[in-house]
């Protein structure tokens, strides 16, 4: 069973690797089922350019090094190959690597793997991934519903701990969760769903965000194939998946990217830009064209392979910035004597163009925390080029404000009102993520004041005013029911909280907001453009009320909404409205069926009464701790 000279590379192959423009490296790179000569076997294909031999070892030949050496191929790329007869699907294997420098040797898993050992074990596994799409339908009008125009809620979930078979112990398997989280994301009308990182990763408590099985979904929770399953499912039930995707850094295990063949050959070699101190991790060496190769690759596999109709990139700002959680002296400015990492912005901005380039009706979203220009801009006018970019002021002044007791409302109103200013410049998502419920921050229950109803009022105010807020809605798995302790990735959801009329008022609450979203263009249409928003009065902070419009392709459609963000009843609160008619109540986060007081208005007909800078005004009843939300009927 010795290895036999082969290749899947062409030399165009080659060229596009060395240039840093082979997308699909998949195709070629790793372990692939194949036939030569009529005998069935695997091609064997590892980057190692450090390398002074290689081998593949494996159950098939004892972990042998020597047995099955690879042969390197002649030009100059790298790249060593073979063909190793016999070796089947499921079988185990490593790269043997002995380097060039220092003699070192090295075990490491496939870099392309499509499947993997489950951890603490950390082999490559061979496999041929298939599976019969069912999600046509879904596919083919992906890009309507997946476009900046239309809703855009997300559930975001760790597979692990959203729901446990307790009496077994573990945590359901894909294709569990195919039956039942797909049922319960469409039951709460959410428009999408995104996953925590699915790639393999060797340690739990990093929830997914350290990967070394770039290529590879967990294998935690069944094969590749039921992960299909999963993401077909969801499709067939009209819900679009997001992946949560790492390009920022990985582990340093033994058997990873890290020192791959005796060299720093995925790290950047200089540690003031290839070692994260705050995760204790490598960062890519974004300025190797090979490595560029690589990870533009894995987004694209994502995207092809898996149907994933978006990743949401993590960290973008430790990608960005040379300085990122360093000390002076600790980091190098570029060539300009700036802070910006140009490697990285430039790995970005061809990240973006190859994925929007490679399909229709797929997003981006970066998690970026900074001021950074155009994250989410096209590349061709100086953008990043993501889709959307997560608005983490808006996250953090809202959380701020809505914690202080409404007796002090009065004086922080600009906390509510100031995302408003700079709203319009990125295609913003609001996301109350799983960061937000972890690490002492409480839930984002256990952050709302006051006695027990008053702490739900608020959350059903808090989400009332985030639905209604220009801008996509992320919200992480537990919030939609109120969750009252901190998220445990451990541990199951609590959902015996269910069984109480506060928790399960949130649960419709969530429900209703999303089809409230879905059902109104006025909150979709134009949510990332600045003529779909228009205050109405944002400096009554004495009675610590917000009144705004949202404004969508057809003014009959536009809504008024407005905050009562403290306790008291408010009668007779007048409003500014642009036209003479009716106002008519179609949501009110007070409502008895969410388990509020059932303050509620009946049809407020208009006045000739200019208020607010408008022509005309009504008087309505405010809620306590409740927003409302009223179409309006010119007459």
């Amino acid at each position: 069973m010795k290895t036999i000279p082969h290749s899947l590379f062409t030399e165009f192959d080659i060229e596009l690797f060395k240039a840093g423009k082979h997308y699909r490296l998949y195709e070629k790179m790793g372990a692939h089922l194949t036939e030569l000569d009529g005998v069935k076997g695997t091609y064997f294909a590892v980057w190692a350019p450090a390398a002074k031999a290689v081998s593949v070892i494996g159950d098939f030949n004892y972990w042998l090094e020597g047995e099955n050496p690879l042969f390197v191929r002649w030009d100059g790329s790298g790249i060593w190959e073979g063909f190793v007869p016999n070796v089947d699907k499921g079988s185990k294997y490593k790269y043997k690597i002995q380097s060039h420098h220092n003699d070192i040797k090295t075990e490491k898993a496939d870099p392309f793997a499509f499947y993997c050992e489950t951890p603490p074990n950390t082999a490559s596994v061979v496999w041929d991934t298939r599976h019969k799409w069912k999600d046509a339908k879904w596919m083919d009008k992906r890009a309507g519903k997946n476009s900046l125009q239309s809703p855009f809620s997300v559930y975001e979930v760790h597979l692990g701990s959203w729901k446990k078979k307790v009496e077994e112990n573990r945590s359901l398997s894909y294709v569990e969760l195919a039956d039942e989280l797909v049922q319960y994301v469409k039951e709460m009308q959410f428009t999408h769903v995104e996953f925590m990182p699915i790639m393999e990763y060797p340690y739990d408590p990093s929830w997914g965000y350290q990967l070394v099985g770039y290529f590879a979904p967990t294998s935690r929770f069944g094969k590749p194939e039921d992960f299909m399953l999963l993401v077909d499912k969801f499709h067939q039930a009209g819900i679009g998946v997001i992946l949560d995707w790492v390009p920022s850094h990985f582990p340093d295990d033994a058997h990873g990217l890290g020192f791959f063949d005796g060299t720093h050959l995925y790290e950047h070699p200089d540690r003031r830009k290839g070692y994260h101190p705050d995760w204790k991790s490598l960062i890519f060496n974004y300025g190797r064209n090979e490595v560029r190769s690589f990870l533009i690759s894995n987004a694209i596999f994502w995207l092809d392979k898996y149907h994933a109709d978006g990743l949401r990139v993590d960290a973008v700002a430790s990608m960005l910035y040379l300085d990122y959680s360093r000390k002076d002296g600790e980091w190098e400015p570029n060539i300009y004597g700036g802070r910006e990492n140009l490697e990285a912005v430039s790995f970005l901005k061809e990240l973006n163009e190859a994925v929007y380039g490679s399909f229709t009706g797929v997003q981006t979203i970066a998690e970026e925390s900074t001021s950074f220009p155009m994250v989410s801009r096209p590349t061709y006018i100086g953008g990043l080029g993501f889709g959307m970019k997560w608005m983490m002021g808006w996250m953090h002044d809202t959380l701020e404000y809505f914690k202080k007791e409404p007796i002090y409302r009065r004086h922080h109103q600009n906390d509510l009102t100031f995302s408003m200013t700079y709203a319009f410049t990125e295609n913003f998502m609001l996301p109350l993520s799983h960061d937000e419920v972890v690490y002492g921050k409480h839930s984002i229950l256990g952050r709302m004041p006051g006695d027990e109803w008053q702490r739900f009022a608020n959350l059903r105010l808090l989400y009332s005013f985030m639905f209604t807020h220009p801008g996509a809605k992320l919200l992480f798995m537990g919030g939609e029911f109120g969750q009252s302790g901190e998220w445990n990735f451990e541990q199951s959801l609590d959902w015996h909280l269910l069984e109480y009329n506060y928790h399960n008022g949130i649960k419709n609450l969530v429900t209703a907001l999303n089809k409230l979203y879905k059902k109104q263009p006025a909150l979709y249409e134009k949510q990332f453009a600045g003529d779909g928003f228009e205050w109405i009065n944002y400096s009554d902070s004495e009675n610590s009320v917000i009144a705004y419009m949202r404004k969508g392709e057809k003014e009959e459609e536009n809504l008024i909404i407005v905050c009562n963000l403290t306790p008291v009843i408010r009668d007779n609160y007048r409003i500014g409205v642009p036209v003479q008619g009716k106002l008519k109540e179609i949501f009110n986060s007070d409502d008895a069926a969410f388990g509020g007081s059932g303050v509620k208005n009946k049809t407020v007909k208009t006045e000739s009464i200019a208020w607010n800078h408008k022509p005309y005004s009504a008087e309505l009843v405010l809620p306590p701790l409740a927003t409302v939300v009223f179409t309006m009927k010119e007459k």
